[in-house]
């Protein structure tokens, strides 16, 4: 093992990952990436009007020029190999996936988030059969359909605001007393014309027989059906932090870091929406990168 020692290993590759690997190949650092994908959340997203240095880029044209960047310093990132495991042996930190194990003398996780799941009948045996997580990715295929988004925040609203151009009506269905998110973004939603919003209602179940048909709702007017076939699952998101049993989480399971991105294990650093840094941004989560990547690099400098 001794044989194949990193210095760092990053875990994802969305903005802080991604970011961190370009200030690990500046430092010289012997590295690697693991990930499921390239881009995270950012790859998502839509229209990005808050990116320091652009006016305007879509999330998949922010995800090109993050890959273009780290091919510029050949960076080995070993796509569609998540972290499985991760846990420590005196001074060096071991990262299981589902195909080996790799040894390093530290870790920044940067593993970022994942959508959470309704938990009502028809979600999961209509999943990809008419429901989704992601309007970015689906969206198009509901051109000219009436479709449901469940949520009430930025990433219901931005969900809203794609299938605006796309989509024949939409139903926001909220369970709070009224819509959050950006003020911005709830303006363009209700002057759009085709957004109809429910308020302090619940979704009780997905419909359909072999894609979906529509969903049930429960508000205090009682329980009606709604005839829609796409709905739109955004009602937040959970950390992908299971693997690292050891590292000290909040009660939303968000990785607990200091200001230089440092949590309970020594040699082990986190950054982006994984961590309980307030303020969930891509601009945020590439800083943040950036400065675990940094923290790293110093305390590599100390141990030799």
């Amino acid at each position: 093992m001794q044989d194949n020692l990193f210095d760092l290993i990053i875990i994802g590759a969305g903005p802080a990952g991604i970011t961190g690997a370009v200030y690990a190949a500046r430092k010289g650092l012997n590295f690697l990436v693991l990930t499921g994908d390239i881009g995270g959340q950012a790859a998502w997203s839509s229209d990005i009007e808050n990116y320091t240095g652009y006016q305007f880029v879509s999330g998949a044209e922010l995800t090109i020029k993050f890959e273009e960047h780290m091919k510029k310093y050949n960076i080995d990132i070993r796509e569609n190999e998540p972290a499985g495991e991760l846990s420590r042996e005196g001074d060096i930190v071991l990262v299981k996936t589902a195909k080996t194990e790799y040894a390093a003398k530290s870790v920044v996780i940067a593993s970022g988030k994942q959508s959470k799941e309704l938990g009502v009948p028809g979600e999961k045996e209509f999943r990809n059969k008419g429901l989704a997580y992601c309007a970015t990715c689906d969206g198009p295929l509901f051109a000219g359909k009436d479709v449901a988004v469940i949520g009430g925040g930025n990433s219901a609203l931005d969900a809203a605001l794609q299938l605006i151009k796309i989509a024949k009506k939409i139903f926001i269905v909220n369970i709070s007393p009224e819509l959050g998110g950006d003020a911005v973004m709830r303006d363009k939603v209700i002057k759009s014309g085709k957004v109809i919003v429910m308020n302090n209602t619940r979704v009780t179940g997905v419909l359909g027989d072999k894609f979906v048909s529509g969903i049930s709702v429960s508000n205090k007017e009682g329980e009606r059906e709604l005839a829609v076939e796409g709905v739109f699952v955004e009602i937040g998101l959970i950390p992908n932090s299971d693997f690292a049993a050891d590292i000290e989480k909040n009660d939303q399971g968000e990785i607990k870091v200091n200001c230089r991105n440092e949590t309970n294990v020594k040699g082990v650093f986190a950054a982006g929406d994984v961590t309980d840094v307030p303020e969930k941004q891509i601009i945020i989560a590439a800083g943040e990168g950036s400065k675990a990547v940094l923290t790293a690099s110093r305390y590599l400098a100390i141990q030799e």
